[in-house]
């Protein structure tokens, strides 16, 4: 993160702090979901569970006996760690001093430890996963968007060093003399050169990985090498999918991340190019070796695949162990439900309210080709622990 004084006047600097915090976030709506007569045969899954926190039992859990109980407690024991409530930490510090090898031990643990709690409402749960895509270290008629390193002008100014009321609050910009502005949205950064490219990539992988955050970049020679988040330029995340659906360019049941790529590399220069820059927010990146393990999220800890969420930070602390209970999916070519226990380890620029929630898949296609098609209805449950 790159800091600089800046030669604010006070009245500039009071404007600057009220017009940044004039908009509120607007929660995401529920879902309406229908019931859906299933076909001959079909096996119906147990609806959500509903019960209040006062007579909640993990048993009223739709699904819980299925899970996979000792992966679940593996990645708490992995992301725990970074947990700032104290009864939080106290079950933490037990469960990776505790020697569980089995599933029964360890559904034995977390019943022991914990009690389901509803979280609000029904919410939105999606996917993401670590990608993993062709990249070149000099231009060529395929690979012809750079991957930019953060840029030197970018500053991220903190408003709580300015007035105490607005602790938390962070603007992005960069300086043009005397006055601190906005920094550009997309279709302006692409409409410059840059001197300095990390890499090579198809313009429409280059997008998603944006999108993902992180991902790994394979070269000709074999080498593999991680593109990892450095920054931002403070404009919100827009998705296309909407967009997409209502201008006809995909089927409203099929706006998943391979539909949504396929159109796009099929479609590639001028028609392309103008759906992406739809989503102003433009993601830099750093580059390291790649270690093999999974990507690191937001928690500053790996990813456990299929076991770790972004959340809203907000809203939720990291370290914390859910009970996802997701159905009635909007894409074609979905599972069915998504039941399982998973750590908020991660937070994402989409990802905004109490009930909402983004699956880590992993990294690869057959995550990615998964984690596109997630949308789906979401109750979700806290894990408090038993005092």
């Amino acid at each position: 993160m790159t800091r600089v004084s800046t030669p604010f006047a006070p009245l500039a600097l009071a404007a600057l702090l009220l017009s940044a915090c004039a908009s509120a976030v607007t929660p995401t709506p529920p879902i309406a979901t229908g019931p859906t007569p299933p076909p001959p045969g079909t096996t119906v899954p147990p609806p959500p569970s509903t019960l209040p926190a006062t007579t909640m039992s993990f048993s009223s859990l739709a699904g819980w006996s299925e899970d996979d109980h000792l992966a679940a407690l593996n990645a708490f024991r992995a992301g725990c760690g970074v947990a700032k409530d104290p009864a939080l930490a106290r079950v933490c510090g037990l469960a990776k001093a505790t020697v569980i090898q089995d599933e029964q031990g360890a559904r034995a643990f977390l019943e022991a430890n914990f009690r389901p709690e509803p979280v609000g409402e029904e919410g939105l749960l999606t996917a993401y996963f670590a990608p993993q895509y062709e990249a070149r270290m000099s231009r060529n008629a395929e690979f012809t968007v750079p991957v930019r390193g953060l840029p030197t002008d970018l500053v991220v100014l903190d408003l709580g060093a300015f007035e105490p009321g607005f602790v938390g609050k962070k603007i992005t910009g960069h300086v043009e003399g005397p006055t601190f502005v906005p920094y550009p949205a997309r279709a302006e950064i692409e409409a410059v050169p840059t001197d300095k490219p990390l890499a090579w990539m198809r313009p429409e992988e280059l997008f998603f990985l944006q999108i993902q955050g992180s991902g790994i970049l394979v070269l000709p020679d074999g080498r593999r090498v991680r593109a990892a988040f450095a920054g931002h330029n403070g404009k919100p995340f827009v998705g296309i999918a909407n967009a997409m659906r209502d201008q006809g360019l995909l089927p409203d049941n099929n706006t998943s991340g391979d539909a949504i790529r396929t159109w796009l590399a099929g479609h590639r220069g001028p028609e392309a190019d103008a759906i992406m820059q739809l989503n102003p927010r433009y993601v830099f990146f750093k580059m390291a070796a790649d270690d093999g393990k999974e990507a690191i999220g937001a928690a500053g800890v790996p990813l456990p695949a299929g076991r770790a969420i972004a959340v809203d930070p907000s809203k939720h602390g990291y370290g914390g162990l859910y009970w996802l209970d997701a159905a009635a999916p909007k894409l074609s070519g979905a599972f069915p439900v998504y039941r399982r226990l998973a750590v908020a380890l991660d937070t994402g620029g989409a990802i905004k309210g109490e009930v909402r929630a983004d699956l880590y898949m992993g990294s690869g296609n057959a995550a990615g080709a998964e984690a596109g098609r997630v949308r789906h209805a979401l109750r979700l449950y806290r894990l408090v622990p038993r005092s």
